[in-house]
């Protein structure tokens, strides 16, 4: 198996609701649930790896505070090398909906001073030759996305194979970061973004037409994956051809982090040099079961018949 990093952003959520309807200004809402827990793309993308059973390493930072101290704590020997920097830890509060979907509310805290330095204090770059790292959180880490060309040359130096998923930007699809987001994409081996960021970056109706686009100004032999939520996955892949997956029906519970378990899902699996096809049956399986649990189940460690390449 081929090795897999995550780099990003790891921080705490608090996750509240479901809160309906949206609450008049100086009133107080009593909710039916609450869970403070690990958050964050990096962060629900490692806790998936691990609920998976699949060995991995995260590079990240927190902030000095007790919150920092609980996430370093939350992934033990991983988080050894983690650097603490002067800030508060960055904390999002997310208030869920009767229908599954969520509001969120995210202090800048440290996510912003997460460096370059800090990726190559954790991260060896030797052991992850041949593997894979899942680059996500572009436009909450500043300092690290400064210096993304540096990051992409130490990847490239090391043969190790960068995924990106950016993340919404906070000040939305604007022309430059569209256009800082092709350069990146143009360093990648692989895409992974949702319907509504690919067609808002191809300014294209059609989510395939969309990807085939971005995926043309992309590495030769890049595959460019779009997530689909409840329509499933659609990829085109290294020979540029067009590979689909169907969500199961499932009734959504919370869709918090659904993106980032589908890419530990997907990865995974690739990690274990699975067809495309299999890879995008097992993230969109894996990530629908994520979504439809209470407390959140991943469905335990992947496996593969070898004759069929189906999860088992």
């Amino acid at each position: 198996m081929r090795t897999l990093a995550v780099i990003g952003n790891v921080n705490v959520d608090l996750i509240v609701g479901p809160v309906a309807p949206w609450p008049v200004a100086g009133t107080e809402t009593v909710v039916d649930h609450d869970e403070l827990r690990v958050g964050g793309q990096a962060g629900n993308s490692a806790l998936a790896w691990e609920a998976l059973g699949v060995d991995f390493a995260v590079a990240a930072n927190v902030g000095d505070d007790q919150f920092g101290r609980w996430l370093r704590e939350a992934f033990g020997h991983r988080a050894e090398k983690w650097p603490v920097c002067p800030e508060g830890t960055t904390l999002s509060v997310g208030m869920t909906h009767p229908d599954g979907e969520r509001t969120f509310f995210t202090t800048r805290g440290h996510l912003p001073r997460f460096s370059l330095a800090d990726v190559l204090a954790v991260l060896d770059g030797r052991a992850l030759s041949g593997g894979y790292a899942l680059l996500c959180g572009s436009f909450l880490t500043d300092d690290l996305t400064r210096h993304y060309d540096a990051f992409f040359d130490w990847a490239d130096s090391h043969g190790i194979a960068v995924a990106l998923d950016t993340g919404w930007p906070i000040d939305g699809w604007t022309e430059a970061n569209c256009t800082a987001t092709r350069a990146w994409l143009s360093r990648c081996e692989l895409a992974l973004f949702n319907e509504v960021e690919t067609v808002t970056l191809a300014g294209m109706q059609s989510p395939v037409e969309a990807a085939r686009a971005i995926r043309s100004s992309m590495r030769k032999g890049a595959t460019f994956v779009v997530k689909r939520g409840p329509l499933g996955a659609v990829a085109i892949g290294p020979d540029g051809a067009l590979v689909e997956a169907v969500a199961p029906d499932v009734r959504v519970v919370d869709t918090i982090g659904a993106g980032d378990v589908f890419n530990a899902a997907f990865l995974a699996a690739l990690a274990q040099e699975q067809p495309l096809s299999a890879c995008l049956s097992a993230a969109t399986h894996v990530a629908s079961r994520a979504i439809s649990t209470l407390p959140r189940n991943y469905g335990g460690p992947m496996q593969f018949r070898e004759s069929t390449h189906e999860r088992a």
